[in-house]
């Protein structure tokens, strides 16, 4: 499938939150740590708000991200993109792998899925029941499309993690491109996005480390070229657990927000002190003194 070219090859980088609630310190630590390394680098920093999953999302949050972002000086680059506009963008991506054969209607139920298979390193991995029977119609019943997926495996080197490798087929198995109540799946839509804007490095936290072969994968099949990863620490409370909603993540207090900026440099391995007190002059001071190597990568830091 064509993809948009990037003629300079310059460094597009880009930050892709969801708009399931406000902005917690551990968005702000993904935020920063792409928007220091594209900057660093003398590149573009894209922002794209992923409203592909209505019932998740939160009313007002997408104009929420957008300010607290230019709270933080933390300004991109171009227009805002918004998954939900670009759907005619992946009905293409998913009608070029039709033609070559490369997915399948699936009909089975969530709870056929979890009864059928295994665990694997991101929730049971599908045992192929609609692949082997990809002819017989369930009629009137709703299907999702799996990708193919074969015995390939996938390894390659993030500029924080090190080498990662993963076996799909035995760890994920066949996953879903569009989802039978006709919602897009994340892993397609983020592929084609990341195309389609010329991204070729990504930085991001490690929560996405696992799902970074499906989309090397998938791009593979889409003819896309090669992205640069890069999978950040993640911030965790004192249970252990990565802050986020669920785990009732604070939001960020714009009215700390130097201090806050500050803290999250010394989670990025920035030296101290942090000089100047104003967002702008931080950020124009981290982008003299970024240096990815510095990151932590083998463990993750608690947030107090």
């Amino acid at each position: 499938m064509k993809q948009n070219i990037n003629v300079n090859n310059q460094y597009i980088g880009r930050f892709a939150p969801s708009p399931t609630g406000r902005l917690h310190i551990g968005s702000l630590l993904c935020a920063v740590g792409s928007f220091l390394d594209a900057r660093a680098n003398n590149g573009q920093w894209l922002l794209r708000i992923e409203d592909i999953d209505p019932p998740r999302e939160e009313a007002g949050a997408a104009d929420d991200i957008l300010r607290t972002l230019q709270a933080f000086a933390l300004y991109w680059d171009g227009e805002v993109v918004y998954q939900s506009k670009r759907y005619h963008l992946y009905h293409e991506a998913l009608d070029y792998l039709l033609e070559k054969g490369e997915v399948y209607p699936c009909y089975c139920s969530r709870k056929t899925v979890k009864e059928n298979g295994i665990m694997g390193v991101d929730g049971v991995v599908y045992n192929g029941n609609c692949r082997k029977q990809s002819n017989i119609k369930s009629a009137g019943k709703n299907y999702a499309y799996r990708l193919y997926v074969d015995d390939d495996e996938i390894l390659f080197n993030d500029r924080i993690v090190g080498f990662y490798k993963q076996d799909i087929k035995r760890e994920v198995g066949d996953f879903v491109l569009l989802r039978a109540d006709g919602l897009w799946a994340y892993q397609l839509a983020v592929v084609v996005d990341d195309a389609m804007c010329r991204v070729n490095h990504i930085v991001r936290g490690q929560d996405l480390l696992v799902s970074t072969p499906r989309q090397i994968y998938l791009s593979k099949r889409l003819n896309y070229k090669p992205i640069q990863y890069a999978h950040l620490p993640l911030l965790t409370n004192r249970q252990g657990q990565k802050w986020s909603k669920q785990t009732l993540a604070p939001h960020l207090d714009l009215n700390c927000k130097e201090n806050l900026l500050r803290q999250v440099l010394i989670y990025l391995g920035l030296p101290e002190p942090i000089p100047a007190d104003s967002c702008e002059n931080i950020l124009q001071w981290a982008i003299v003194n970024w240096d990815i190597k510095r990151v932590p990568s083998n463990f993750i830091i608690t947030e107090n």
